[in-house]
């Protein structure tokens, strides 16, 4: 019975001691689960940026609106846009890169791209330097400065404003 008791001592501090073991690992596996999810949302938001450009590339609307949230707002100048209704209209009739006159491709330079992320929501910055095709001149430069959020589980567009960035001292 002696022998029993130690035996079943025994396994009981083995079966406490993996257990604490175990739980050790899953703080560490949680740690790096988080860290891994922050690097997916990251590149998540970063890819918004590659979509933009791709979309203005191709004068593709649908795939623009695809990077808005159904209520988001959109500040061009002194005009605030309502909604993806608003906002697709801004583009389909009124974006320079989506006219059928323009033949510009749309890039950015990747240092002028800047990401936070706190939980679910972010921003993201970023500039368009669109190049007339014909003439390989830049024909226009914007400045992207946008609010983002993972909404049911894509990151998307809550708030943008745009203008032209100039250059300072």
């Amino acid at each position: 019975m002696k022998r029993m008791a130690k035996t079943g001592g025994a396994l009981a501090l083995f079966l406490a001691l993996a257990l604490a073991a175990g739980g050790c690992g899953s703080a560490k596996e949680s740690a790096a689960t988080r860290a891994l999810q922050r690097k997916a949302d990251i590149e998540a938001i970063d890819q918004i940026e590659k979509t933009w450009h791709k979309a203005s590339s191709k004068k593709d609307v649908a795939l623009m609106m695809t990077l808005w949230a159904p209520d988001a707002t959109f500040n061009i100048g002194t005009e605030t846009l309502t909604g993806k209704k608003e906002i697709r209209d801004f583009f389909a009739h009124k974006a320079g890169p989506f006219q059928p006159q323009n033949h510009w491709v749309s890039d950015t330079p990747a240092y002028e791209v800047r990401i936070t992320l706190n939980g679910s929501k972010g921003t993201l910055y970023f500039e368009c330097d669109y190049i007339d095709v014909k003439t390989q001149k830049v024909a226009a430069v914007v400045g992207a400065d946008q609010n983002v959020q993972k909404i049911d589980g894509k990151w998307l567009i809550t708030n943008a404003a745009a203008a032209t960035p100039t250059l300072g001292p």
